[in-house]
């Protein structure tokens, strides 16, 4: 096969006029720091997950950050507590354990899902046990049921780690309001792209502001935005005088600006094309290589939840992945490996040799990658996906 004209990335990006039209209005109002379109943007984010608050941060990894911060702050865990985390994720998830001086402990994962296994998190709990914080990988919500359960019965914190997935349910209830707080990106390749951010949803008013104040250097929560002293009372007016330049936590600086929140809400306008357009391209992708099925495992979708496909996760049943990997890039078909954690050189020179523990998140280190599945992928590239496939296995296998 001759390669394609361009790559076939796994994540891209085409804003729309309206989206132009927003960030224009922004840079003609001057004002990018906290203002009007972060505020509707956090808004119409919450209304879509199903939650009353939505705080916009510089990254997802921000988010995730900062919830762990307010909670180990809100129930005075100590430093060396324990947090449950999936031994398949992007490095982040656990990462943020470690800069909250906490300590990342790993549960192998489904094999059909990739998400975290709730009947092996039980046996990792101890005394030092805090929180669970479950993966919704590649825009497939984790099984939260048990998970909430087990939360329950050993008094855990559940932070959800929804950063590849938005718009996708769990027995009809929205990700990001499963948990005590849910974490988003819209970085580069998600579903809304604002080029840098990430968002955090809660239900619970108190973890809202505290979450706002941390994002914001621990600044006292009665002046977050450069406009919240107008257009107020005497009386409030001067309160915030004296308080506006009070800190109250150990904060950080991980605020995005007007700009962001702007291509956001363009984004956010159009969600359902954007879903829908995803969902259709793994659809077709899993109908094209559904004869495959003896060398390759294609993604599955448990009935009580819904799929958003931010990625399309392919795992070899044979050791050929490096071949099919090298053929793909080769014809300008972009690929990643799926989320390989404990494996990675520093989580291996902190804790040693873990992937014999963890047997499924092994076989998917060396099996798993996957491919892109965006809203923006043309008709034609597609079809050549498939047809690389189908190439290789009437070749090489």
């Amino acid at each position: 096969m001759k390669k394609y004209p361009w790559q076939i990335g796994v994540g891209d990006l085409q804003l729309s006029a309206y989206e132009k039209r927003l960030v224009n209005e922004v840079l003609d109002s001057n004002q990018l720091t906290y203002g009007p379109y972060t505020k509707r943007f956090e808004k119409e984010f919450a209304q879509a997950h199903d939650c009353k608050f939505a705080l916009f941060l510089n990254s997802g990894t921000s988010a995730l950050h900062v919830a762990l911060q307010v909670l180990k702050d809100r129930h005075g865990w100590s430093d060396g507590d324990e947090v449950i985390v999936p031994a398949v994720t992007f490095v982040a998830t656990s990462n943020i354990v470690l800069h909250n001086n906490l300590i990342p402990v790993f549960v192998d994962v489904d094999p059909a899902t990739y998400n975290i296994d709730p009947t092996k998190i039980e046996e990792k709990i101890t005394n030092r046990t805090r929180a669970i914080i479950p993966v919704h990988l590649l825009g497939l919500p984790a099984d939260m049921e048990p998970i909430r359960e087990l939360a329950t019965i050993y008094k855990l914190a559940i932070i959800e780690d929804s950063a590849e997935t938005m718009f996708a349910t769990y027995k009809n209830k929205s990700v990001g309001s499963l948990g005590d707080i849910g974490c988003f990106s819209t970085y580069v390749a998600h579903f809304l792209v604002t080029g840098v951010g990430g968002l955090a949803t809660t239900n619970d008013p108190e973890l809202a502001v505290n979450m706002r104040s941390v994002m914001n250097h621990g600044r006292d929560s009665i002046y977050i935005g450069s406009k919240d002293d107008h257009d107020v009372d005497d009386t409030t007016f001067h309160e915030i005088i004296e308080r506006r330049f009070h800190f109250v936590n150990i904060g950080h600086s991980f605020r995005c600006t007007e700009m962001e929140a702007a291509i956001g809400i363009g984004q956010l306008s159009r969600k359902e094309q954007i879903v829908t357009r995803r969902r259709e391209i793994a659809e077709r992708f899993t109908r094209g290589l559904a004869k495959f099925a003896d060398y390759i495992q294609l993604p599955s979708c448990p009935r009580d939840r819904t799929h958003s496909y931010m990625l399309y996760g392919v795992v070899t049943k044979k050791d050929f992945k490096r071949k099919l990997v090298h053929y793909l890039e080769g014809l300008n078909i972009e690929t990643r490996d799926l989320l390989p954690l404990i494996n990675q050189p520093i989580y291996k020179r902190l804790y040693g040799n873990l992937e014999e523990r963890y047997p499924v998140a092994k076989w998917l280190n060396s099996n798993g990658f996957y491919i892109g599945c965006h809203s923006y992928m043309e008709d034609a590239a597609i079809e050549f996906v498939i047809e690389a496939f189908h190439d290789f296995f009437g070749s090489q296998v």
